[in-house]
């Protein structure tokens, strides 16, 4: 099979290729050309700009094609303008913020309502996935991942916690340990994309793992850092009085009681794993994140996270 991938050489993107030529597919890419990565096996490389010139694209045809790299209607409408017809099936990888509001408690399936917004990172996904849904109608498979981890992780939010893991110690960990949260592994969410795009499925599906806890996340990446650091818990209401910022200051944390985001990472898998979509261990993902991010050099994974003189001063008040 022939396929079209839009971008490729950032996160999920360069995953994506992998799994599409383990497969065996052909793999075209079109981007702007500003990182140059190395694949395992010859891709051809397009350029084009999806806020400019997509001439490459015209008279090329395509089995599939998958996005990781539209943000805005516009693009998607000229995309789509362009391809038309000489693509036969398109991944779009949208996001879960492109509902409204995630109340807290409340667990939400692909039927949540939608943002009416024109504006912001929701806003745009939310209406391109309209724009691309309207002009290949029947042709289009919509993902809406949550938080994506792994290995070329350039945000370092998820990375953060094996690395801090690794170093031992006492650790600060947020919130409640029981309290439910998801994050997928890029190279999961990659494999899926490519088998959608091989065995066309329309329709919405939340591209996330299944959920667990934050105790349960945390241990895996304690055991995949093999250290015998100790977990320091600490409440809501304290981390929000020090300061710490909920999602950036440390992943995967969102105050509980949070009325539009309490509930983000409370969506449903079920649609997802009936077509198809299956995940490794969070310790695997946290072992082989860990091991590429000392490989790259990272000692902290993002300068958004809690530093680490900060994390010692809450910690300092704690038992």
């Amino acid at each position: 099979m022939k396929h079209l991938i839009l971008g490729g050489t950032v996160f999920l993107g360069r995953h994506v290729v992998d799994a599409a030529l383990a497969v065996g597919c052909e793999v075209t890419l079109l981007n702007r050309g500003t990182r140059a990565v190395r694949f395992a096996q010859p891709v051809e490389q397009l350029r084009g700009d999806r806020d400019g010139d997509l001439g490459a694209l015209h008279d090329r045809r395509f089995d599939a094609g998958v996005d990781c790299s539209g943000y805005t209607p516009a693009q998607l409408q000229r995309t789509a303008d362009v391809l038309g017809d000489q693509v036969d099936h398109y991944v779009f990888v949208s996001t879960i913020s492109v509902y409204a509001r995630f109340p807290s408690g409340c667990a939400y399936d692909e039927s949540a309502p939608v943002t009416p917004s024109l504006e912001g990172y929701g806003g745009g996904k939310a209406r391109a996935e309209e724009v691309i849904q309207a002009a290949l109608p029947g042709r289009v498979t919509v993902l809406r991942p949550g938080l994506i981890v792994g290995p070329h992780d350039p945000t370092g939010r998820f990375t953060y916690w094996p690395l801090r893991l690794a170093r031992g110690g006492r650790v600060l960990a947020p919130g409640r340990p029981d309290r439910p949260v998801q994050c997928i592994d890029a190279r999961d969410l990659a494999a899926w994309c490519v088998r959608l795009a091989q065995q066309p499925t329309p329709g919405v599906f939340h591209g996330v793992g299944p959920a667990g806890t934050m105790a349960g996340m945390l241990q895996a990446c304690k055991q995949a850092a093999g250290t015998d650091a100790q977990l320091v818990w600490c409440d809501d209401a304290r981390l929000l009085r020090a300061n710490v910022a909920p999602w950036s200051g440390l992943p995967l944390w969102i105050p509980e009681a949070d009325a539009d985001f309490g509930g983000m990472l409370l969506a449903s898998d079920q649609r997802a794993v009936q077509a198809g979509l299956t995940t490794r261990s969070w310790v695997a993902t946290a072992r082989d994140t860990l091991a590429w991010a000392l490989a790259a050099g990272s000692l902290s994974g993002s300068s958004a996270t809690l530093a680490a003189e900060a994390e010692a001063e809450i910690l300092a008040g704690l038992p």
